[in-house]
Order: C-alpha cells, then structure tokens, then sequence
C-alpha cells in the first residue's frame, strides 16, 4: 500500500471503524480518524497507530511511510480467513529457507501461520459450546503453539484445559473499567485457579480461562482499548516504561507515548487497522522492549532485548536515549545489556524508528534452528557491536524519516539514590501525590480485583499502574486525601494489600511456581509471601531489600537481579526414621544483584542444595540479610543470633 492510499484509508473514518470494531471495539473515533476509548484517554493510553506523528500542539497525526509494509496489496497472497497477509509473507525467501531445517517451533509456525490463531480460537470456541467436540480434540500444535500468538498458554500439566492469557498493557496503565472487567472474566474459575497476576514487565496475566470463554474475553478487551495478540511465544512482548511516566519531579523522558506507539508498531495492522501485526508475526523468538524515564530505571533495561536509557546529548542538551541490547535470561544463558554505542533523541519518530530497525534485521536474520541461541544478543555477538551499529544506521537511513542515529552519550555522573515506589510520595503537580501499593508477590483475587477498581474511582480518577516489581502505584491523589486512603478496606489489617509495608516484605517478587507452571520445580508465590512475613516478624533492616522468587533456572523471576534470589533446585535432607537422605523441595540462592545505575547480575549462586522448609530456609535467609545487608533481631536489640551458616561473601 503506498503512502497515498494509507493517507487516503486513514482518512475515512467509517471504513476504519467498521473493520477495527470487529477486533478493537474502541467506542470512539478521533477527529483524525484513529480509534481512541474513553478509558485510553483517561489513562494517556490512547493507542495511535505507530505509523502516526503527533504534533504536540494540534494533536493532529500525519502517516509516515514505512518501508516495510508499504508495498501493494496485491503483490501478496492474503489469509483468506483473516483478510491480512501472513507472518510468514514478510520473510525473506533465505530467512524461510533456515526455517524449514530449523526447530519445531519453527516447522510448526511454517505449517500453520499463527497471525491466524484467533480465527481458530472463535471456531474451536463456537464447536465446544455447541457440543459439537472437546477442548482435548483441538489440534496440538494449535493447542500448545499457535494459541500463544492470541496470548492464550495453555498451562496442560497444572490445569488441564484452562489457559493463562496474557495481555498487552504498555507502560503498565490500566483503569478501574478493565480491572473490574478482568475481575468478571476469572471469577467462574473459583477463587484457587480463577486469579490475576502482575507481571515482571508491568503486564496482567488472567488464569483460568476457558476456551469456549475466549471470543468473549477477546471481546471485551478489545472493547476496553486493550488486547491479548501477539504476547507470547516468538512476538514482542508488553512495553515497559516508566511507572511515575508524568508524575515525577525527577523524569528525563515521559516514556508513556513512546510505549504505546511501540505497542501499535508490533501489534496494530497499519493495512487493516486491526489488532495483530503479520509484519512482526513470525520472529525467531521472543522480544523485550523497555523504556526508562529516570536515573533509577525503573524499567530494568539491562535485563531487556532493547533497552532505552535516557540520557541528555552532551553538546547539544538535547534529551534522548542511549541504547543498551541483548539483555535477557533463560535456562541456558543468563545476559546483561551490552552498550550499544548508539544514542537517538527521545521523540516518538526516532525510537520508533531505531526499534523497527532492530526487530527487522532480528526477524530476518536471527537464529532459527537453535532456539537457545535465537535471541537478540546472540545475534549482535555474530556481528560484532560496531558492525551491527552500521547496520542498524543503515537500515534507519533507508527509511528516510530524517532519524539520525549518533554515539552514545556520556552518562550522568552525580550522585543519585534510586527511590522507592511503595508508599505516599508527592508529584510535581501541586497538591497531588502517587499512591504505592504492595500487591504480595503480584497475585489478585477477583474480590481484590475489585476493590482496587473501587480505589482507583475514589482516589485517582480510575488509573492503576504496575510496577516490574508486580506491585501499583495509584497516581494523582489528592494531598489532603492521604490518611483516607491508608484507611481503606483494600489496605486494612485484614488485606494482604499494604500501602506501607516493611523493607523485607514490600519489593518481594515472584515467578508463577508450579501451582500453575509445569516447568516448576517448587511452588513460588505462596512460599514467598509466607517467607518474607516470617522474615519481617524475625529481623529488621534499614535497606529495601529484594528478594525475588523464581522456579526454575528460566528465571521468570529473575533473581540474578535481586538482592537476595531464591531459585527452585533439588536438595536433600536427612530422613529421621531412615537416618538417610532423601530428595526434597529446595533451592539455590543467589546475593548481591542490583538494579539502577549500577545494574549488576549475580550469575552464580551463593548457595545450593538448601531444603525449602521453613525450618531450614529462614535461618540461612536471616544469616544473609544480616551479614551483607546489616540486618538485626527484630525483638532482642540486635543481638546477632545467625546460625553460623558459611556462604561466599559478595
């Protein structure tokens, strides 16, 4: 389609809301012919096509070419059933070519594109209420695969028949509408498997879901602004930013619009104007994109595929990003971001941009056979940073948007103390101030659910944002409302929910843990928050102290990164009747991570082999909150009771 016609298209409002109300369900359509909710605009979360610049004083969006699918309709075959063309219609013939000697996955994605999946998920939906078969009829490589491309995981080992969906929410911002809606969507799943989780990227999980529930679900969120496409498996994940984005007396960069710009590049079909983009449907794997807005990176962009740090231009003063790649995590490999000598300016155009750039020559040329080696990094290290920082200038010159990629700047240098989240803070805007809540290792009940939306009506006109640390921030409270809020029920004495809570139990992460991950080797959430109760009772600390809870060395949660981490491993332990060891839940620990400015990974473990009970685990989590973190008995004036017990020191 060439620029004209996109203009053309996109001036006609009624053709776009006609095909994007079948997928979006947006329930308002701006003067520019863009599709904005109601709830998006309350939230700055207002989803413009990421082809879309923005005057910052008319408002008015111009479209700008772009030079991946802005090519004639006709020149490619389309998915019949979807009107769009396929993932698979954008690979290069050589790229197909790896494909087809490469992983199942990759085999299972050529058999069957999975920009297609939602078409499935309605018909398969439609036959299960009719009668007409069964969810465990469904084929397996949609079941288990192609799904995932509508956000729909299928958790078959745990909860047989029931999906975990996970949605998109760029820069974490949500409202009290869509939190009550996510409340509606899980409650006839019970209060055990029917739950909510926040997520290490500021992202909502709902557990539970049925399959002939789907459509419905989809429905509704599309309705709401939002969506669950393109979240899992090989596809960009959720945007993160910053979570005081436009509330922060300290920001650089207002990461809100660039998130949500980032978002409609990777799930927002520029030809269609529908939910789900084939242009990044069929990548090599999995993609992670964060945005920070301050000198604390509240985003952990070191931990990210694509990280942006902001950073003002030493000559110019021009405030912009220096740009950091390859950071990810997983089973075989554990990586930090490398710098990527590359600083561009903080304006949507230019990080949109440098990040198309990135994920173009990812989608094409990154591994495909090898899925442990298929992530970004892996593909920088094969060309060497100064190589693959020519060919990401390269391919942004030949978008010729006038984006000038330069040499990344120096940082700031003075000092900086990383602040805290959790409790009551002012905003820069004059009598208000941001709410920080603890939500104890990011799982909510429906009953929680809704008496967050309640909240989130009463004090800060229906916005709710999360954190990476899978906790909220209620922002724009009225000063003078501050003790009212303490004092409600959500964060009552008889609520898990805590405004203020102490220094152990209130930056506590956690992973999803094999009540519902068949990849667990222990349960993770409700140990942590039983642990760190224990912990706050026993000893105090003046640090935050971070400790985060992950079942497996995928390190979903991503305890390299915490001060103290708590990785799922075998253990033994000595059997009294028998006197002889037997094979028990346990652990291996992780100190000395960091996040911020000084970002470091810990990337081997402190300790192994250690039994999950309480009875062994609490008194070598006290040695090490007392030995490397100046902790103290909580009851007997710092006496140091630690059992003794060796460990490397950090």
């Amino acid at each position: 389609m060439t620029v004209s016609k996109i203009k053309e298209k996109m001036s006609s409002c009624k053709s776009i809301a006609l095909t994007a109300l079948l997928l979006c369900g947006t329930s308002l359509i701006s003067t520019t012919g863009f599709l904005i909710s109601p709830s998006a605009q309350r939230c700055s979360n207002t989803f413009l096509p990421s082809t879309a610049e923005v005057d910052p004083v008319t408002k008015d969006a111009s479209v700008v070419a772009n030079d991946v699918v802005a090519v004639e309709e006709e020149e490619f075959e389309k998915d019949e059933r979807t009107g769009k063309r396929t993932g698979l219609s954008f690979l290069p013939e050589d790229t197909i070519a790896r494909a087809k000697k490469g992983s199942p996955a990759e085999k299972a994605k050529l058999g069957k594109d999975g920009t297609s999946a939602f078409v499935d998920v309605y018909e398969y939906a439609a036959k299960i209420r009719s009668g007409e078969m069964t969810w465990d009829e469904v084929e397996k490589a949609d079941l288990d695969t192609r799904f995932k491309w509508t956000g729909m995981i299928h958790r078959g080992k745990r909860t047989p028949g029931q999906f975990l969906l996970r949605l998109k929410v760029p820069n974490g911002i949500i409202n009290s509408d869509q939190m009550r809606f996510y409340a509606d969507c899980i409650e006839k799943y019970g209060e055990e498997r029917g739950v909510l989780d926040i997520t290490t990227r500021q992202n909502m999980q709902l557990r539970g879901i049925k399959l002939e529930d789907a459509p419905a679900v989809f429905d509704g969120l599309h309705a709401r602004n939002q969506t669950s496409f393109q979240s899992a498996l090989d596809n960009v994940r959720n945007m993160v930013g910053s979570p005081l984005a436009g509330i922060d007396d300290q920001e650089m960069v207002d990461t809100r619009d660039m998130c949500n710009a980032l978002n409609d590049l990777v799930s927002l079909d520029p030809e269609t104007g529908t939910r789900g983009n084939p242009v990044w449907g069929n990548l090599p794997r999995k993609f992670n994109i964060a945005l920070s807005g301050s000198r604390d990176d509240f985003s952990h962009t070191h931990i990210n595929d694509l990280g942006f740090q902001p950073c003002e231009h030493a000559e110019t003063g021009v405030m912009g990003f220096n740009i950091v790649l390859g950071g990810y995590m997983s089973i075989k490999r554990v990586a930090e971001s490398i710098d990527s000598k590359m600083w561009v300016p903080a304006d949507r155009n230019s990080v949109v941009a440098v990040s198309e750039a990135i994920l173009r020559i990812f989608r094409d040329e990154g591994e495909r056979k090898n899925r442990q080696k298929a992530r970004l990094m892996w593909l920088v290290e094969e060309y060497g940073v100064d190589e693959y920082k020519k060919a990401i200038i390269k391919e942004v010159e030949s978008y010729d948007r006038g984006v000038k990629i330069e040499d990344a700047q120096p940082l700031p240098t003075g000092e900086f103390k990383r602040r805290s989240l959790l409790g009551i803070h002012k905003q820069p805007q004059e009598g208000k101030v941001r709410v920080g809540a603890l939500v104890p290792s990011g799982r909510i009940s429906f009953k929680e659910a809704r008496l967050i939306a309640d909240v989130a009506d009463k004090y800060s006109d229906g916005e709710i944002r999360m954190t990476v640390e899978q906790n909220l921030i209620f922002p724009n409270v009225d000063e003078n409302r501050a003790n009212e809020i303490l004092a409600e029920p959500a964060f009552g004495a008889d609520s898990r929910m805590k405004i203020n809570p102490g220094s152990i139990e209130g930056n506590m992460v956690s992973c999803t843990g094999a009540q519902f991950c068949g990849l667990a080797l222990i349960e993770t959430k409700n140990n942590a928050e039983r642990i760190v109760n224990k912990l706050s009772k026993l000893v105090t600390v003046e640090k935050e102290i971070r400790i985060h809870w992950t079942g497996c060395p995928n390190s979903c949660g991503q305890v390299q990164a915490a001060d103290i981490g708590i990785m799922g491993a075998p253990a033994k332990k000595i059997d009294p009747e028998t006197g002889k060891k037997v094979a028990v839940p346990g652990c291996k620990i992780f100190v000395g991570g960091r996040i911020g400015e000084d970002a470091h990974l810990a990337m081997e473990p402190t300790l192994s082999g250690i039994p999950l009970e309480d009875d062994e685990l609490i008194p070598v989590l006290i040695d090490i909150l007392k030995r490397e973190f100046g902790a103290v008995d909580a009851t007997d004036g710092g006496e140091d009771t630690s059992q003794g017990i060796e460990f490397a020191s950090v």
